[in-house]
């Protein structure tokens, strides 16, 4: 049974990949740039400086008109800060800034906080309200509360920062800050409340003639710092998620151009191993329908173009390959067809005839049957097998004139009396060398000249030469016979071409040699062509190789 194809996948493992290695980078990125500790760290020192800047403009204006001068003429006697006319000054110049001010008499003493009105029994705590108008926008919120989880929320709980406290009686000295402001400096503090959010606090002397009359201490909740800290990071997700939807299209359609067509050409291919011929339909031949199996894609011009040519180059072999052999056992059948035929016609009748020199003829007629059915299967069974003994067997480097010299010698010798002798006419003692099988050379060599010598006449030579000419060895065999017919140069070399000289016994030869020596020759590069000589009546046998 044959095995069946991988399951179809909407997105192929290949697709995966190409969008893993494409959106971790940026992803990472994206990831490393939500956690702005730098840039964090720089709002909140832009919102102490100008916290710190704000003081001092609004310590400065208290220290002008919110201050009841001394009268008496004691000299121990002090200017001082003026309640009422204080709690005016401060909630005027604080109220647009939208802070929590703090005002400490020089002995600590809270004398206006602008988130109580009134003072004494009588104060009521108040909150600052968001201006009206635009309503909450839910997926901004839930972006950002998912942005707070991602990156473990914006507030100072990675800053190690101690936390702030409001007592019932608040007085400078629960303040490091204020503390520092009544002794003449400036000083800041960074705390977290309760809900996990900053509280900037600065606090400034308030002074008049170089005398502290008190201490100014303005506080911001921290939500400048933090609604620039989120909107920096909705602008890195906004653009992250248009570049990551730019990378995922992209992304696609590079995987499409390398994962469609890789699919396209493995789907061809099982097509081709489960039977291309009967999936694509009866009527075209073997090469013809294995080729169109496999689509054209080399207009691509790319690696994967390469592999679709390469891929048919292949098919395309394989189908004149497959055509070969499907030819091949039809040769084969009709030539052991014959044979088996005249050998079962005269063992039928061998069987019925009574005169023994009748059935000694047709016994001679089972014999010539008999040799002939060895040779051809013999010679069928060697072509067969020379592609796999080609494949396999190692080329070595060969001199083609010393081969050809000693086999000419070696064939003279045993020629039988009055039959044509090789005559090797080329260079002497070598030195034209060529790539391949020797055996397999000497076969083709054998084959011709013996070839030769079947239609030669009688007492004739059979001449064979060699030379260079540029990248190819060039070896002609000539001889003295009939020549060759103009429509059978090419036939001749058909698997079981049985044109023959009159005088040779029917089934001498099996047709085979030519055809064998056309399929050696091919497999060392080279070609074999025939053509008649001439100067004078003969056939020409040429066969070039390519230079060692």
């Amino acid at each position: 049974m044959a095995a069946r194809s991988g399951p179809r996948r909407r997105f192929s493992p290949l697709t995966r990949r190409i969008l893993f290695l494409n959106m971790v980078p940026l992803l990472l990125l994206a990831a490393s740039v939500l956690y702005l500790d730098d840039f964090r760290r720089g709002l909140i020192a832009a919102e102490m400086e100008s916290l710190t800047t704000q003081g001092r403009i609004i310590a400065a204006a208290l220290g002008e008109a919110a201050v009841s001068i001394a009268e008496s003429d004691d000299e121990e006697a002090d200017d001082r800060l003026a309640p009422d006319a204080s709690r005016q000054v401060l909630r005027r110049l604080v109220e647009p800034a939208r802070l929590r001010a703090r005002l400490y008499d020089y002995d600590g003493t809270m004398l206006a906080d602008t988130r109580m009105l009134g003072s004494g029994s009588f104060a009521v705590d108040i909150d600052i309200l968001l201006p009206p108008g635009t309503p909450p926008n839910v997926l901004q919120q839930a972006l950002d509360t998912a942005i707070d989880l991602l990156t473990g929320g914006i507030g100072p709980a990675d800053l190690d920062l101690p936390l702030y406290r409001e007592r019932a009686q608040t007085n400078a000295r629960d303040y490091e800050e204020a503390v520092a402001a009544l002794g003449g400096e400036t000083g800041s503090a960074i705390r977290r409340d309760g809900g996990g959010h900053l509280s900037i606090s600065v606090a400034v002397p308030v002074q008049r003639f170089r005398q502290v009359l008190g201490a100014l201490q303005l506080t911001s909740d921290g939500l400048n710092v933090e609604n620039s800290l989120r909107a920096v990071r909705r602008d890195i997700l906004h653009l992250t998620a248009g570049v990551l939807a730019i990378t995922v299209l992209i992304s696609l359609y590079l995987a499409g151009t390398i994962a469609r067509p890789i699919r396209r050409l493995a789907r061809a291919a099982e097509r081709v191993r489960l039977g291309g011929r009967t999936s694509i339909g009866g009527t075209l031949g073997a090469a013809q329908a294995l080729a169109t199996a496999i689509p054209d894609l080399s207009k691509r011009g790319d690696e994967i173009g390469d592999l679709s040519a390469s891929l048919r180059a292949m098919t395309e072999a394989l189908a004149r390959r497959l055509d070969s052999i499907d030819r091949f056992a039809a040769d084969v059948a009709h030539e052991l067809k014959n044979p088996l035929t005249s050998l079962k016609s005269a063992v039928e009748t061998a069987a019925r005839v009574p005169d023994p020199a009748v059935r000694e003829k047709l016994m001679a007629i089972v014999l010539d049957d008999v040799q002939r059915l060895d040779r051809l299967i013999t010679d069928i069974s060697g072509a067969s097998r020379l592609d796999a003994e080609l494949s396999r067997a190692d080329a070595e480097t060969l001199d083609v004139a010393a081969l050809l010299e000693g086999l000419c010698d070696a064939l003279a010798a045993v020629a039988k009396e009055g039959q044509a002798k090789p005559v090797y006419d080329g260079p002497a003692g070598g030195g034209l060398f060529v790539s391949g099988v020797a055996d397999r050379l000497t076969q083709v060599f054998r084959n011709v000249i013996g070839n030769a010598q079947s239609f030669s006449p009688p007492g004739t030579d059979i001449r064979v030469n060699v030379a260079r000419d540029r990248s190819w060895i060039v070896v002609r065999i000539d001889d003295e016979g009939p020549g060759i017919p103009e429509d059978k140069l090419e036939a001749i070399f058909d698997r079981f071409y049985s044109e023959r000289p009159a005088n040779e016994k029917f089934g001498t030869h099996s047709g085979l040699g030519l055809s064998i020596s056309r399929q050696i020759v091919e497999a060392h590069g080279g070609t074999i062509a025939a053509s008649n000589r001439l100067d004078k009546p003969g056939a020409r046998f040429t066969i070039r190789l390519p230079v060692a």
